[in-house]
């Protein structure tokens, strides 16, 4: 095996390593004489440059998939891949660009290398094998198919390319003298050199191509059905205009993984071994039936989300921005959502205390619904009651401060609230509140909890005002 010359940090690093046996005159010495001779090689030619990579192959064609009802009838289905192509060779490496010294050179010299060779393509990816579907009523009508879904194969490796050759020497070594001064003078003096030459090396040869792996099979989807399968809702959100018009189906399909699809079919027969059946298909539907006095189209474009449960039945959640009163009834795979009243979620809490009037039993306290909603919502109301007395202590700017105290907390009762259409009267003056409390000049807190229902729907609303009792009627 030919050696090539070490570069002078590896000279370098090789001398220290040495064991010192020697001097440190003799080690600086050869030192000094090592570093003039990797000095001087000079590379004899132009390295060869590296061969092409060989063209990897083109993949095989995947097959298409396909769908077929089964009735008994003999069917041929070819639904392979195709075959990868194979990887072209790589190129072999370019020579090296060789040159002649001249006769005195005075520098040792070393041939250049060869190229590389090119790497192997890699082969083509086999096509996968066509996945297959079939409808069928009965699983013998499958004994009359034969189908072929295989894989392509994958394609061969390209082979890899040779190295280019070396530029050799002519001569191992020859000697050269060397003189020094003007010949005839006393300090004139010839010495003879050895030069060595080393032939270059070949060019390594490149790596061969990967082979293309094999295609995937076909798959099977049997379905026991004799029309095609609709896709699966099993959950939606519509607006109610389309579940008023028409209803909405809800469904989900149920799939079982089964092994051994090739022996559903024809003796010999290729397909892949796990495939999918069609067990059962669940499907509910949900119709609204408008009943409410409210015009439909004010909230047409209102969305209920619906979800399928179980196997026939279906979650029903209705918008919250809207409030509906409704009834379920459910008969064989349909459930009708009749609806009686709706109103807007904005509109419930509309409410506003309009003033506090009269004195004694005669103390009344009206809330007014702005959105005029209340011939639709139940509403019920809570009472804080506090009345305002001054405090002994002095607060920071020297006057006194007013100290409220709870009189009567509770629930008013229906018969102690009057209502005319939208206007809310709360008799304060039926309450048990002590009468003293009800005087003109007293001054009152009054915290009111408005509770709001419609169906299954309902919210509080809280209102709260401080006045004084003026004793003052109504106009």
């Amino acid at each position: 095996m030919q050696i090539r010359f070490f570069s002078k940090l590896t000279l370098f690093v090789t001398i220290l390593s040495v064991p010192q046996f020697f001097s440190s005159t003799s080690v600086t010495s050869g030192l000094l004489c090592s570093r003039v001779v990797a000095a001087e090689v000079k590379t004899l030619g132009e390295s060869g440059d590296t061969g092409e990579t060989g063209v990897k192959g083109a993949n095989g064609r995947n097959s298409d998939n396909l769908t077929v009802f089964a009735d008994g009838t003999p069917m041929t289905l070819d639904l392979a891949g195709g075959n990868g192509d194979n990887g072209e060779a790589g190129a072999k490496g370019y020579d090296a660009v060789c040159e002649k010294p001249t006769e005195a050179v005075g520098q040792n010299l070393q041939g250049a290398d060869g190229g590389s060779g090119g790497d192997g393509g890699d082969g083509g990816v086999g096509g996968n094998g066509g996945s297959l579907t079939v409808y069928a009523t009965n699983k013998e009508y499958l004994k009359q198919i034969y189908v072929i879904a295989a894989g392509g194969e994958g394609g061969e490796s390209g082979i890899a390319g040779d190295g280019g050759a070396g530029c050799d020497c002519d001569r191992p070594s020859w000697n050269e003298e060397t003189c020094f001064g003007e010949p005839g003078s006393p300090d004139y003096s010839c010495t003879t050199q050895e030069f060595q030459c080393t032939d270059g090396y070949s060019g390594r040869k490149g790596r061969e191509g990967r082979r293309g792996i094999k295609g995937k099979m076909g798959n099977l989807t049997l379905i026991n059905m004799d029309k095609s399968l609709s896709p699966d809702f099993p959950e939606a959100a519509a607006p109610i205009s389309e579940l008023q018009g028409r209803g909405f189906t809800l469904s989900k399909n149920i799939w079982q993984s089964k092994n051994n699809a090739s022996s559903l079919f024809a003796p010999g027969s290729i397909i892949a071994d796990k495939y999918q059946e069609l067990i059962a298909r669940h499907e509910h539907s949900v119709l609204v039936v408008w009943d409410a006095p409210q015009p439909v189209e004010d909230f047409a474009d209102q969305q209920i989300t619906l979800s399928l449960k179980g196997e026939n039945d279906a979650n029903i959640v209705l918008p919250k921005d809207l409030w509906l009163e409704t009834k379920a009834s459910k008969r064989d795979k349909l459930t009708e959502l009749h609806v009686f009243n709706a109103v807007r979620t904005e509109d419930v809490a509309d409410l506003k205390i309009d003033g506090l009037f009269g004195q004694g039993t005669n103390l009344e306290l009206d809330i007014f619904d702005e959105a005029e909603k209340s011939n639709l919502i139940a509403t019920e109301f809570s009472l804080k009651y506090r009345v305002g007395e001054e405090s002994e202590d002095k607060n920071f700017f020297g006057g006194r401060s007013t100290v409220y105290q709870t009189k009567y907390e509770g629930v008013i009762p229906p018969q102690a609230i009057a209502q005319s259409g939208n206007l809310f009267t709360l008799k304060l003056g039926q309450l048990p509140i002590p009468p003293e409390y009800l005087q003109p000049g007293l001054k009152v807190e009054l915290e009111v909890a408005a509770k709001r229902s419609l169906g299954s729907n309902s919210q509080v609303k809280q209102l709260s005002t401080r006045t004084e009792i003026e004793g003052s009627s109504r106009s």
